[in-house]
């Protein structure tokens, strides 16, 4: 039945308006005019009048009365008009809480570091990141389970040693690199390492103590090992290099690590001689930082930035000063990113 204000106009579905044709129609109503109202919302005036008829036949009622100039909302116009402009109030409140509560997020980070990172430059880069973030909580671990918790969602952003996210909807970028480098009992003697496969041979009968083959490095590690031809008994196993470099400064093996895990344990270095190890490929583990792109409105570009900052100026010319025998390229960042 027609409204019986109003002529009958057929209902061509009972859906929910949408909200940028109430927008047309409350600027028609309050300009007095659809003239003014396109200019006012930047559309061509027949597009004001297609948008007011499709309403018109959402409602199955008649919105305004163009029997007279200009023309006036019907009494179904005129209730019609004082219910959007309520709705779209609350539609741009509801916009505005949306983006202020994505601004808070923002400032809140929960960043997952595999261990080595966390104990050496993630003091720093929370330090240098204080005025970035209104909190940043962070994690430790190993790589595959922050990895895991990134993809849950239960992290933010991880700096991890493994770029093999299958996820496409996450960004990996090379944050730097550092090389392997032998360790070896203080009053070991060690010949002259001419080539990689010379390792074992320089350890003599001093057994190989590895990392886990449940953590990322100690399978890097393992590769790398391969790859030269080094082998060596299973012996010792374990997942942080505290109890690793306690074991080699006793005297009761030798070990491949990296400059970042030294400086981690470096209660250790006195009791340790470390030798840089000749270039060679696999001979580098990469730490990347992931991210979901487009979530952090640069901020993730930000970590990328101030990490690589605190490891030139900070971390690697200290590991230097302390272990003045590791070449420059032993913790480096690269010029572009990571491909």
């Amino acid at each position: 039945m027609a409204d019986s204000t109003s002529p009958a106009v057929s209902r061509r579905t009972s859906g929910v308006p949408d909200l940028r044709a109430l927008e047309t129609f409350v600027a028609v109503c309050d300009a007095h005019s659809m003239v003014l109202a396109a200019e006012r919302l930047g559309l061509s005036q027949s597009a004001v009048s297609q948008s007011i008829k499709s309403l018109e036949e959402e409602l199955g009622l008649q919105l305004m009365d163009r029997d007279v100039r200009p023309a006036r909302p019907t009494l179904a116009g005129r209730m019609l008009h004082e219910v959007s402009a309520q709705l779209l109030s609350q539609a741009r409140a509801a916009m505005d809480h949306v983006r202020a509560s994505a601004r808070q997020e923002l400032a809140q980070i929960r960043l997952g570091c595999v261990d080595s990172f966390a104990a050496t430059v993630g003091p720093r880069l929370i330090r240098a990141m204080a005025g970035k973030a209104r909190q940043i909580q962070m994690w430790s671990g190993l790589t595959p389970a922050l990895a895991e918790q990134m993809h849950g969602r239960e992290l933010d952003m991880v700096i991890c040693t493994d770029a093999g996210m299958q996820d496409t909807r996450i960004t990996q970028r090379l944050l730097f690199s550092e090389s392997w480098v032998a360790v070896y009992p203080k009053d070991h003697a060690i010949p002259p390492l001419t080539s990689l496969k010379a390792l074992s041979s320089a350890a003599g009968t001093l057994p190989l103590i590895r990392y886990s083959q449940r953590s990322v490095i100690g399978q890097q590690i393992e590769r790398f090992l391969r790859h030269v031809g080094v082998t060596s008994p299973r012996c010792y196993e374990f997942d942080a290099t505290d109890p690793l470099l306690s074991l080699v400064a006793s005297g009761l093996g030798w070990a491949v690590t990296t400059p970042l895990c030294l400086w981690q344990s470096r209660q250790y270095l006195d009791a340790v001689s470390v030798v840089p190890l000749p270039p060679a490929r696999l001979g580098q583990r990469h730490f990347f930082l992931l991210s979901r792109e487009g979530e952090w409105a640069g901020l993730d570009e930000e970590v990328v930035r101030v990490t690589r900052e605190v490891i030139r100026h900070d971390t690697a010319p200290a590991i230097r000063q302390c272990l003045p025998a590791l070449p420059a390229s032993a913790l480096s960042c690269p010029d572009e990113e990571f491909t």
